[in-house]
Parts: C-alpha cells; structure tokens; sequence
C-alpha cells in the first residue's frame, strides 16, 4: 500500500509522481556504466575524468589556520552572515587578482556556503511567476533549476564553437527579453573551458543595462586560467550597476569540501541575496571563514595549482591530439573541451557524445561527461584519482596519461 505521503510533494519536485520517473540521468548513465566495466574487465584500472573537483587536499598552511581557529572559544557560535574580518579581505584580494577597485566590504561582499547555494538564493530573490532566466548551456543547472521551482522559465543560449563559446545575445527575442530578469554566466566556463573577453563583457552589461535585467557571473574557475591574466567581470566599468560576481575556494584552494564563497557587486543584490541567506542558513563556520582569510592573503597557493593543471592539461591536449581529437588547450577551468567522434574504423556508430561517453566507459574504462546539448561534445577533466590520499606525482600524473594514451590510440575514431 502506497503512503499519504507519496500525495503531499510540492510540483516543483514531480509531486505525486516524486521518485517515480522512468528517466536515466546521464550521471547515473556513466555511474552504471562503470560498475558494468568493473564487472567485464575485473583487472583493468578504471581512469575517470569526468570528476570535476580537485585531487588534492587544501594547502597545509590553509589547514594549520583551520585547526588553530577551531580551537578558539569565540569561534564557535553562529556566524550569519559572515564574520566582517573575511568581508574586509575581499576587496583586497579582487583589487590585487583582478583590478577590481572599489568594493564596499560592508554592503558589497557577503560570503556563501560555497557557490551552489548563491546560485539558488539569488534566483529565489528575484524570479517570480512568468519570468525568464537567461542561461548558457551547455552548463551547471541550479540557476535553471530554481527558476523553474519558483514558477519562471529558462530561455537557453546555447555555446557554439564558431562563438567561442560565448553567448548570442542579439539573438534573443523582444517577447523573451522583456520577461527576462537574469542573464547567468559562467566565466571561465565550464564545461568548455572558454574565458570571456572585455569586449563580451562590456555587451553583458550594456545588455543588462538596455534590458533592466541583472547578470549572475559565476566566476568558480576565475583563478584558474592559462595564457592571459584572470578577467572579472566586476573589472568592467558600470558592471557593478547590473550585477555581482560569485567566487569560489573550492578550485583554486582545493577546498572543494570545506564550502566557501563570496558574492560581490552590486549592493541591492548583495543585500537581497543576505536576506535570504539569513532565513536559509546560520552562515558558514567561522574558523573555515579564518581560513579563507589565510587564502586571499596567499595567491601563491592558488599558481601552484594553476601551474598544476595546465601542465596536464597541456598533456592531454598532446594525446588527444595524437589520437585524432581537435583538442585545444582551454582558456580556464581544468576541463578539456573535445567534438566526440561519430564511430570508429572497426564499425562502430555513435550518434551522439552520450554513446560515444558509454563506448569509452564500457571498453576502454576511461569515463568523461557527455555534453549534446550545442553540438556532440565530452568533457575531460585534468583531476585524477580524486579520493586518492595524498598528492599525485607527476611521475603518478604521466603513468596514468601514458595510460590513457595507450588505450586511445588501440582505436581508430572517425570524425565528421
């Protein structure tokens, strides 16, 4: 017999039908699919870079701060909203990282439980019934998600290569802009890797201005990039008019579990977004905020890790290369961006990246994410082994590129 409850979930999750639905999810998709490997080839190592978060543990330094705090009587109540000594920090950090000049540490910073949560309490500020969130895809969906929990829809923009992965603004309808009240970015993106330009910026903000909406920037790889110095969006002129940008510990301070951002620019979103944080949540623990503080200090940290991952990534570019891919070293982020191929010399069809992602899983145990959502694309992530203890050796890093590379080259791919 069926419980009462079963009757009592909201819409927004399925309501009755909660639990219920006959639909596979590709992560679940890839997640089965490596039992199934495991199981056909018992002594075969499986290489997953579909896992998007870092290998290592924060930095020692970050966690001697972390330990030393937590000891402290003062630091053991609720912090709301943040304590005032991280909120002091910021604009330090983003005038020193990004010439970003002239943030107000009292109305335009507030610190997050990591950027997740932003991302769903900034929508919740602003969506109504009947209103349009503009959202890149292929891309990270809770922007898209709670918009349509709080009754709004999602006019996606996709980005295509022959863009560089940025989105056509000027393709967007009249209907659909005048309903529109957030434009959400993702730069250095994820999953392909591209960073935006001043010139795009300058147009997200002249758009936002032209259009009264506002722009959620969502800045988690903004550390992270290769070949040209991090870009804000807050660095633009009149960009803090329009909108804020959400920074992220998680990459660059590999401190992925320990759920620290921050949300800067504008001080009526700023505020909006603390209102509902203080009905949400007590604030994040303060001994982990000391620790941040400890981080925006030491930026050093962070180049360490770039350093890190655009050595591999430059790496796997060389493979992909060789193997046949169109690889490209990215602007940002530690993802690889590759077109999946359509079949393999041997016979194989895959009709799209999903069956091409499967194909990978399932013979040649290397897992990547699947992305057919503006062309037939995978996602290759530079982080390996990622609950393995301890760092990686480069010597470790080339045994399980070489390794990839072996297994690649076993097969011919054919390529549109």
């Amino acid at each position: 017999m069926e419980s009462y409850i079963q009757n009592l979930f909201a819409e927004r999750i399925g309501g009755k039908s909660f639990g219920k639905e006959d639909v596979i999810y590709k992560f679940e998709k890839i997640k089965r699919a490596k039992q199934a490997a495991k199981l056909k080839y018992p002594d075969m190592e499986l290489i997953d870079m579909g896992v998007g978060e870092p290998d290592e543990m924060a930095d020692e330094s970050v966690v001697e701060v972390l330990c030393e705090e937590a000891k402290k009587h003062e630091n053991r109540g609720y912090s709301d909203n943040g304590v005032q000594a991280l909120k002091d920090e910021i604009p330090i950090y983003m005038e020193k990282i990004f010439g970003v000049k002239d943030l107000d540490p009292v109305n335009e910073v507030v610190h997050s439980i990591g950027s997740k949560p932003a991302l769903a309490y900034i929508t919740s500020v602003f969506i109504n019934p009947g209103d349009v969130t503009l959202m890149t895809v292929p891309g990270y969906p809770v922007t898209a998600t709670h918009t349509k929990w709080y009754g709004g829809s999602v006019e996606t923009l996709p980005l295509l290569e022959k863009n560089n992965f940025l989105p056509e603004l000027d393709a967007i309808s009249k209907e659909v802009k005048e309903k529109a009240k957030i434009l959400y970015l993702n730069y250095p993106n994820n999953p392909t890797g591209a960073q935006a330009t001043k010139k795009f910026y300058k147009e997200a903000v002249d758009f936002a201005f032209e259009n009264d909406l506002i722009v959620i920037q969502d800045a988690a790889y903004s550390a992270l990039t290769y070949g040209d110095k991090p870009l804000s969006f807050l660095s633009l002129k009149d960009a803090k008019e329009v909108g804020v940008e959400i920074h992220s510990f998680s990459k660059a301070y590999n401190m992925t579990g320990w759920r620290l951002a921050f949300v800067a620019g504008n001080e009526l979103i700023v505020r909006g977004f603390a209102a509902v944080k203080d009905n949400y949540d007590s604030g994040q623990f303060i001994p982990i905020q000391k620790a941040g503080i400890h981080c925006l200090r030491h930026p050093e940290i962070t180049e360490k890790t770039r350093a890190k991952y655009e050595r591999r990534l430059s790496k796997m570019v060389k493979i992909l290369k060789e193997a046949g891919f169109n690889a490209k070293m990215p602007g940002g982020t530690f993802y690889l961006y590759v077109k999946a191929p359509i079949g393999t010399k041997d016979g194989a069809k895959f009709a799209n990246a999903e069956e091409f992602s499967q194909f990978m899983i399932k013979e040649k145990l290397i897992s990547t994410v699947p992305w057919d959502d503006a062309g037939n694309f995978v996602r290759m992530a530079a982080c390996f082994e990622a609950f393995k203890d301890g760092e990686i050796s480069i010597e470790e890093e080339d045994r399980i590129l070489n390794e990839v590379k072996r297994r690649l080259t076993e097969v011919e791919f054919v390529f549109e």
